[in-house]
């Protein structure tokens, strides 16, 4: 097997222009911090982004940064606490989750898997913050799309569809996202002991209500005792997370009180405890306990969510926990259950929505469809889009499909 490791774009460029001329599959990667999420790949050849970087730009008044596709995540971030900001969707870290270490995902692999956390709900996820990107296709060509100021109208707007692709249309080599001011303050509002169902509900009345809620979680019993280091409690916890200006959330918080004060004991947390325990639901901590047992994100309308899981439990062996106001499920499951079709068969009973697999085993992750498969109309438009951007199959070919 080769590895290559080119620092620089163009290295990038004559890298993937010997692959299509050989016609030679290649694994693309950052630093590997989801290489297990997908279809495992069979590649001789691997191109590794990890030398791919630095900060090539930071304006901080025009909320504007780009970097290098392999500049680690964490040095970003840290750059723009530096300067009271954020990257507003809060993206998710694979790393403990897959048994690796946390702060190792990349700046471009946060646009390849198109990641986001629990604030979601009102800030999108990155495909909603990207500006603009470079990358070389599978075809060996070099191109760009977007640019550094948030109104662009410039061409078909490629940034977003290479959110969620995961390094199989292309290979991105640079990337510009927009980022916002951090809250001055954060407060959470937990509310005790409730079940599935009337947790949803204190989440719909509180998310549309006029508190500007930015998170609303849900850890049932049990669950909430794996999240910031048990201090939460075995108790099961609905959460609902106010951001903003000191004044405003205090405000807010006890128009929350106020609103949802029947709907069971309330606890106050804030500052970096707050913070902690969002950070853990982002991560998916409940279930990043070492183990083997495949674990699946399911996304579906938060009114229908509850009943799915409801319906799973009858007949497999399921942990559970909610984001996004219940309708985002992190599933911890047994491998010897018959979890694909099971799971994606009870989805669609209610309602529709998506299941991806995002730990097992490899030989599991190669006899399971591991994203939702694509009914037929999408998936030609994708088979489409695939030859036309890569149409020798060289980039992470079988990832997906």
């Amino acid at each position: 097997m080769t590895t290559f490791t080119p620092p620089t774009p163009a290295e990038v460029l004559s890298t993937v222009q010997w692959a299509a001329a050989k016609e030679a599959p290649v694994e693309i990667l950052g630093q590997g911090s989801k290489r297990g999420i997908g279809r495992p790949l069979q590649t001789e050849h691997t191109l590794d982004l990890s030398k791919l970087i630095g900060v090539t730009l930071y304006e901080p008044a025009e909320l504007v940064l780009s970097a290098r596709a392999g500049t680690p995540l964490a040095e970003i971030e840290k750059l723009l606490a530096e300067n009271g900001q954020q990257f507003a969707f809060e993206p998710m870290d694979y790393g403990l989750l897959l048994g690796g270490e946390a702060g190792r995902g990349t700046i471009g692999g946060v646009l390849a898997s198109n990641l986001s956390g629990p604030r979601r709900l009102k800030a999108g996820a990155a495909r909603d913050h990207i500006l603009g990107i470079a990358a070389i296709s599978g075809r060996g060509e070099a191109f760009k799309s977007g640019g550094r100021v948030v109104k662009n109208v410039t061409g078909y707007d490629l940034s977003k569809l290479m959110a969620g692709s995961w390094g199989t249309l292309a290979v991105l080599t640079d990337v510009t996202f927009k980022v916002l001011p951090a809250a001055e303050t954060e407060v959470t509002l937990a509310i005790r002991g409730l079940l599935d169902d009337a947790a949803v509900a204190a989440m719909a009345l509180a998310m549309g209500s006029s508190a500007e809620v930015s998170s609303a979680a849900h850890l049932p019993e049990r669950i909430a005792a794996r999240v910031a280091a048990g201090k939460l409690g075995s108790d099961a916890a609905t959460l609902l997370r106010v951001e903003g200006f000191g004044p405003s959330v205090v405000y807010r918080v006890e128009a929350l009180k106020q609103l949802l004060g029947k709907a069971g004991p309330l606890q106050e947390i804030a500052g970096e405890a707050s913070k902690a325990i969002w950070r853990d639901i982002r991560d998916c901590m409940p279930f990043a306990d070492g183990g083997a047992r495949p674990v699946w994100r399911v996304s579906m309308a938060p009114s229908e969510a509850h009943h799915m899981v409801m319906a799973l439990r009858m007949q497999a062996a399921v942990d559970a926990f909610y984001d996004w106001q219940g309708g985002l499920v992190w599933l911890s499951m047994r491998e010897d259950d018959p979890e694909a079709e099971l799971l994606r068969g009870l989805i669609r009973k209610h309602g529709g929505g998506h299941a991806t697999l995002v730990r097992a085993s490899a030989s599991h992750r190669a006899a399971l469809p591991v994203f939702e498969p694509q009914p037929p109309h999408l998936a030609a438009l994708s088979a489409r889009l695939k030859a036309e951007f890569d149409p020798k199959h060289i980039l992470n070919p079988g990832r997906m499909a």
